[in-house]
């Protein structure tokens, strides 16, 4: 299974956009606080849309009770990496739990946390013009990069509402 950590997130409409991106893919949310925001904060919700209710996700107190919590593979987005996010293997053929780990938009994943795990760090390919790409969006090209490499799982493929001819008719 994927899971998308958010270490101490501080912008709610971050984590509202990433919370739908969780619900589209059958993604759990992890939230480490302190968070930036109250969960039933209005931009929090209004980010979410009318998904937050499908929303499979926990709170932890900090990132020890996380990790106690929660075995499997950690891999930690981080401007520091040094590997492309693609040159990992997330097929998951070992039916592992695999976690997605984003720092806090102001400073990210704290170095005494990245440290312990170089091998697992890793860099979306960017110019030098920006410092980093917005966290919402790195969470969905990390997330979808995993699904393409695990076939999309059981996501839909087509269109469920109109049909999958809607665009022949």
């Amino acid at each position: 299974m994927n899971n998308i950590v958010l270490y101490e997130p501080e912008i709610p409409q971050n984590t509202g956009n990433i919370m739908r991106t969780c619900v589209a893919t059958n993604t759990k949310l992890h939230l480490i606080k302190p968070l930036g925001f109250i969960l039933d904060d209005v931009h929090l919700k209004r980010s979410g849309v009318n998904y937050i209710d499908k929303l499979d996700y926990e709170v932890y107190e900090n990132f020890d009770e996380f990790k106690q919590k929660n075995k499997g593979i950690y891999y930690y987005f981080t401007r520091y990496g040094r590997k492309p996010h693609t040159s990992f293997d997330f097929s998951n053929k070992e039916n592992q739990e695999l976690y997605f780990i984003f720092g806090k938009e102001s400073t990210g994943i704290p170095k005494s946390i990245l440290k312990d795990d170089l091998e697992h760090c890793m860099r979306i390919p960017m110019t030098d013009k920006v410092r980093a790409l917005n966290v919402s969006n790195s969470v969905a090209i990390a997330i979808y990069e995993a699904l393409r490499q695990q076939d999309y799982n059981d996501l839909l493929r087509e269109e469920p509402h109109k049909g999958a001819d809607w665009l022949e008719k």
